[in-house]
């Protein structure tokens, strides 16, 4: 090529068809309906029982309970300054249902902070025990003595938690565990010759806890239910125990929670762009999505009746190492008679793949609507995006026992409600406004019920950052 020569490319030379842009215009293209990345698998809403309420309302009618305090403490941090809310003195069971502000105030501020190094022994087994622990930030192993001398776990403690209570109703009360931190704690100390002093100049506080101490201690059993008296074993003529079954005077209700959004599409969108998909139709599925999608996130979440409130303090449990193992999974399992399934953040179960895959365990899986589910002890492991995960990287794992005959956990809906298009769930038109836009109120109720305590369990604080 000579020096000046023109040099010609593709995109000068003259076109010698019809280009595909030009062409578009007269081809009928394939289009998908809208895509939403929003929606997860929702087994939750797939796999809880779901039970038909008339009047909104769902009465848990319960034998009658002595147990009271199970409750978890609530702390304010304000830089390395930790303090209790005084209310929350209430959750202790010597204090339960005692409402006297002042004197709850006097008690919270007679709280002392302590610093407690990892390894450090809190409180020993057979020492006086006179002071009650309220553990503010850190984890707390109760060990116990086994039946050949050797040391075993009767349990791990973490934020929230309270011990040594009973020091507050008995004054030669001992320690009958070992608490020892596993971690750096932070824990308020709130010692019983405090709570004397106090007691001495408020009459009320002192009268209620002589009240909590007169409660006989043989009126309940294991799981806080009153006693019914039965006699066996006996022979000949004696007397047969008189007895009969006591129920709650106040059971919970659960009323129905709603979720709703008003789908505004205006009237030319509606009559002219319709082909070959139906623009209401399209409309209204992707807001249906979204609200099941906040239907499962208030069942996990919901303070008033979410499973992750609603777990009993005795149902908790904290993992022993941290990272979720197979004993920890067996520890929830055991809580409980006839789990049914698990649910988990799918970090939490990759996390516990990796501890099954140190231990040279491979997981059983079994087939759900055609997707592999893995299972431990054959209950599966359903994933749930709606279980939080902290910004400490920690979260929870909840196994549930399901159903109502089996006394498990329900899923509450109203069906035959007006305009209904799936059970619980109406999409009601509004009318028409001036500005011409079609107005639709979507609305889903919904709530969930524990029916007795220990169908719920929770495996909190479980870490899903550690690679080791």
């Amino acid at each position: 090529m000579s020096v000046g020569e023109e040099v010609r490319t593709e995109d000068t030379r003259p076109q010698q068809s019809l280009g595909t842009a030009a062409a578009r215009n007269l081809a009928t293209t394939t289009k998908s309906v809208p895509q939403m990345q929003e929606i997860s698998s929702r087994w939750l809403l797939r796999m809880l029982p779901w039970v038909d309420i008339q009047g909104g309302t769902y009465r848990v009618n319960r034998r009658l309970t002595y147990a009271v305090g199970d409750g978890r403490i609530t702390f304010v941090k304000t830089g390395d300054r930790v303090e209790i809310i005084p209310a929350e003195l209430g959750e202790l069971p010597a204090l339960r249902a005692y409402e006297d502000d002042e004197v709850l105030f006097e008690l919270a501020r007679r709280c002392e902070q302590r610093e407690v190094a990892a390894g450090e022994v809190i409180a020993s087994f057979g020492s006086p025990s006179d002071e009650v622990y309220l553990l503010a930030h850190g984890r707390v192993e109760k060990l116990g003595t086994g039946p050949y001398g050797a040391d075993e776990s009767l349990g791990v403690l973490a934020d929230g938690a309270y011990f040594g209570d009973q020091a507050l109703l008995d004054e030669d009360a001992i320690w009958e565990y070992t608490a020892r931190a596993l971690t750096a704690c932070t824990v308020l100390v709130l010692p019983r010759q405090d709570v004397e002093q106090v007691a001495e100049r408020s009459d009320s506080l002192r009268e209620h806890l002589q009240r909590h101490r007169s409660i006989p201690e043989q009126r309940s059993n294991k799981y806080g239910e009153k006693e019914i008296d039965v006699s066996s074993g006996h022979s000949g003529e004696p007397d047969i125990p008189h007895t009969f079954v006591d129920y709650e005077a106040r059971p919970r209700e659960y009323e129905l929670s709603v979720a709703q959004t008003v789908l505004r599409i205006h009237t030319r969108v509606a009559d002219l762009y319709n082909q070959p998909m139906n623009q209401t139709e399209q409309q209204i599925r992707l807001t249906v999505e979204a609200l099941k999608e906040r239907q499962e996130h208030e069942l996990i979440n919901n303070r008033d009746f979410g499973l992750l409130h609603n777990c009993e303090y005795d149902q908790r449990i904290q993992p022993h190492d941290g990272v979720p193992s197979p004993d920890d999974l067996d520890e929830l399992l055991s809580r409980r008679r006839g789990t049914k399934l698990l649910l988990a953040h799918p970090r939490a179960i990759a996390a516990f793949g990796r501890e099954l895959n140190k231990r040279g365990l491979v997981p059983e899986t079994i087939d759900m609507s055609g997707n592999r589910i893995p299972t431990w002890r054959g209950v599966p492991i359903f994933p749930c995006n709606k279980i939080p995960v902290t910004p400490e990287r920690t979260t929870s794992i909840i196994a549930m026992r399901t159903g109502e005959s089996d006394q498990g956990v329900i899923g509450l809906r109203a069906g035959g409600i007006p305009d209904e298009i799936e059970p619980s769930l109406s999409v009601r038109f509004m009318g028409i406004n001036e500005q011409a836009i079609i107005k639709y109120l979507v609305t889903a109720y919904h709530s969930a019920a524990v029916l007795v305590p220990d169908a719920l369990g929770v495996l909190e604080n479980v870490e899903i950052g550690r690679w080791r």
